[in-house]
């Protein structure tokens, strides 16, 4: 069955219409994991999302239904108007808009900041904290499935990272936070609002995890958003922690890129996941020689 097939029944089932009104538009790039798709039912657009080849092995969907549920009066995510527990299935109003990753997210440090304060000032609770160490560690089971053994350099990188934990990680800073809040998951209305999408990996944890996020594609902006988002010239100890949660975050998705090669991907998708998780490395090597 062809994605348009699925969305078109998918769709007709959840809004109990003919599978037949519903007219499948583009695809919305801008992630690895899932495929969005722009949809339109008589004169209202939405957006469809098809998870990944088993992206139940990162995202518990009950996680996501309840952290979904939680930030709707913050107004800054597309409204969800069905959820698929079982299959992740997405359907959502669309928000006319172009992503950060299309402009110059340097432009939009300040929204980006605000946005950020909005949702970890805003005396929400998830019910799931992210736990980096024991998503980590899940992470790595994933990949044992495989008879996977990590090299020798993950587990030197690893140990330098866990050496720092107590320096880094406070169970007293936990708010809740986006969780994947990368330059692509922004995106500035035609009234110029920000809005910030895809909820699947928020729950509670430290604010400086969403601000190395916004690095994911080009660290600089993550190094030039963290003096905007406190108001100040970020001290060295600062920049550490910024730098110690992106080395988590590839260390993070050096494992998940893992497990992608080895159920198939890199040739269903065309793209070499295990160069990408050396890359990933690669990165989290520099990040922990950054810090001071």
């Amino acid at each position: 069955m062809t994605h348009e097939q699925l969305i078109k029944e998918e769709t007709g089932k959840a809004f109990v219409i003919l599978p037949a009104i519903v007219q499948v538009h583009n695809r919305l790039m801008g992630g690895m994991s899932n495929y969005t798709y722009v949809m339109k039912i008589k004169a209202r657009h939405y957006t469809f999302r098809i998870p990944g080849k088993n992206a139940e092995k990162f995202v518990d969907r009950k996680v996501e239904k309840h952290n979904i549920e939680l930030i709707k009066d913050l107004h800054l995510n597309n409204k969800t108007l069905y959820l698929d527990l079982d299959k992740g299935y997405k359907i959502a109003e669309y928000i006319e808009g172009q992503p950060l990753s299309e402009l110059d997210p340097l432009d939009y440090l300040l929204d980006a900041s605000i946005t950020l304060h909005m949702i970890h000032e805003s005396g929400l609770k998830s019910d799931y904290d992210y736990d980096p160490l024991g998503r980590l560690r899940l992470y790595e089971e994933h990949t044992y499935e495989f008879d996977h053994v990590h090299s020798d350099r993950y587990y030197a990188l690893k140990d330098r990272f866990m050496a720092l934990t107590d320096r880094y990680m406070d169970p007293e800073q936990l708010t809740l936070c986006h969780g994947d809040s990368q330059v692509s998951n922004f995106v500035i209305t035609p009234e110029n609002e920000m809005k910030l999408m895809d909820w699947e990996f928020a729950g509670n944890n430290d604010p400086f995890y969403d601000i190395a996020c916004f690095g994911n594609s080009n660290f600089d902006h993550a190094l030039a958003l963290l003096p905007v988002y406190l108001g100040r010239e970020a001290t060295v100890e600062e920049y550490n922690k910024l730098y110690f949660f992106r080395a988590f975050q590839c260390l993070q998705w050096h494992n998940v890129a893992l497990y992608k090669e080895f159920i198939g991907l890199s040739i269903e998708l065309g793209v070499d996941f295990m160069f990408v998780s050396n890359l990933y490395l690669d990165k989290a090597e520099r990040f922990l020689d950054s810090i001071k």
